[in-house]
């Protein structure tokens, strides 16, 4: 980890008694958590608790570092998923170009733990945010940011208060176009063109790029989306080349930038095809929950990348993200209720999918069976069903373990100050925070 001075206060704090996850009664230096050993499948922890496997974790940093190499296209990935200075700095460390972040004040947050590029994968409005923005980029000449424009009012805002703030450097930004019922974008190709156009004009702001989310085009119908995504990729292809023609790039590069965490393939492919301009294009990837991934949405769709890819089994990303819990109650022959519950784990777009039980001790944690399922979430309790006639609906007790993996690891994240990384043995290695 980077040793900035910011990073090392955090492992200088004393974290006090009620930090979720932790068993301490007196307050505790966050850098000594490692060398307590305390292990998770020994019930040392305090229960819930979220956890991050490393070696998951740095076999998928790899793994993204050496797809990109492949493609010839540069990472920025969305920290929004995270919000964590410690997997911030693994990321650029291991060869991100930058990170994308959804608001100022998570912009500020990154500049603090020494992110020095960012792109606001958002619009820029807020007048105390724009602020916020060129203040940071005045007082630090080393901090270089993004932001993306979908109409000439915000080109507007954002040329005057450029302006305004007198700051001696142009505010780059990016046109985003946007598709017909979804998030912000430019509706069509020729209102793109003609926003490019307007603010390489204005005073204060530069033309740095193209901007697209394809992510928006998930559905259950994977032909569908796989047509769809390739198509829209096309388009913003399209449009950075029609913009070049018209010579409205004054940058030494020309950013072309878009990519989800579920067909960023499709993006990094057709990103190659840009070739030949007035400029070098750098095509950046924005992918954010590559990282952990997870076992549900994400997994599913990471193995199908794979399979399109030619990946061997196990090659592809791992989950990382892990919530486990202790069984609280037995209160009927096929119902266990769980001490954790919506306060806890992602339910947005998939429950908690029940992977693994333990008996706090010795050995290893035993996979459940088919037919055990998370079927609701209250506010801090789960409800695990068991399979009728199985031989785990007599053998769960009290005071078990059960190890959930989650579906969306965004909406895990966020409900969680601190995690504990851990090793493959469940021993706690290290604190990773985050700051939503």
């Amino acid at each position: 980890m980077t040793r900035t001075a910011p990073m090392m206060e955090l492992d200088k704090q004393l974290l006090q008694p009620g930090v979720k996850g932790l068993p301490i009664t007196a307050p505790l230096r966050q850098g000594d958590i490692g060398a307590r050993r305390w292990n998770v499948l020994n019930a040392d922890t305090s229960f819930p608790v979220a956890l991050l496997k490393s070696s998951a974790l740095e076999h998928n940093l790899q793994w993204m570092r050496g797809f990109c190499e492949r493609y010839g296209v540069q990472l920025a990935p969305h920290g929004k998923t995270t919000m964590s200075p410690q997997l911030f700095d693994a990321q650029l460390s291991n060869g991100a170009w930058g990170m994308t972040l959804a608001t100022v004040s998570q912009t500020q947050i990154a500049h603090r733990y020494g992110v020095r590029r960012v792109l606001l994968a958002n619009q820029l409005v807020s007048p105390a945010d724009i602020g916020a923005v060129l203040t940071l980029m005045r007082d630090d000449p080393s901090f270089e940011f993004f932001a993306l424009a979908d109409s000439s009012a915000g080109v507007a805002r954002l040329s005057q208060m450029a302006q305004q703030s007198g700051i001696e450097r142009p505010l780059p930004l990016l046109v985003e176009l946007g598709l017909a019922g979804k998030r912000a974008g430019c509706r069509g190709m020729e209102e793109a063109l003609a926003l490019a156009r307007e603010i390489a004009a204005a005073p204060g702001l530069e033309l740095a790029g193209i901007e697209g989310y394809e992510g928006l085009l998930v559905s259950p119908d994977r032909d569908k989306d796989h047509e769809q995504v390739r198509h829209f990729v096309a388009q913003l292809s399209d449009l950075l080349r029609q913009a070049d023609a018209e010579r409205l790039f004054k940058r030494s590069e020309i950013l072309l930038t878009a990519g989800g965490s579920a067909y960023f393939d499709f993006v990094a492919s057709g990103f190659a095809q840009v070739q030949d301009l007035s400029r070098p294009v750098l095509p950046v990837l924005r992918s954010g929950c590559y990282l952990t991934n997870d076992h549900g949405f994400y997994h599913d769709l990471i193995e199908q990348l794979n399979t399109r890819e030619g990946y061997a089994p196990g090659q592809g990303l791992r989950p990382a993200l892990e919530v486990w819990s202790m069984v609280l109650s037995r209160p009927e022959p096929t119902l266990a209720i769980l001490g954790m519950g919506k306060r806890d784990a992602s339910y947005d777009m998939e429950l908690p999918r029940a992977l693994v039980s333990h008996r706090p001790g010795a050995g290893l944690p035993s996979a459940l069976p088919e037919g055990c399922r998370i079927e609701k979430m209250n506010d801090q309790h789960a409800y695990l069903r068991l399979p009728e006639g199985h031989a785990i609906a007599g053998e769960l007790a009290v005071g078990d373990l059960i190890g959930c993996g989650i579906s969306h690891p965004c909406t895990t994240f966020d409900k969680w100050p601190l995690l504990l990384a851990v090793d493959d043995d469940y021993t706690v290695q290290r604190a990773i925070n985050t700051f939503f």
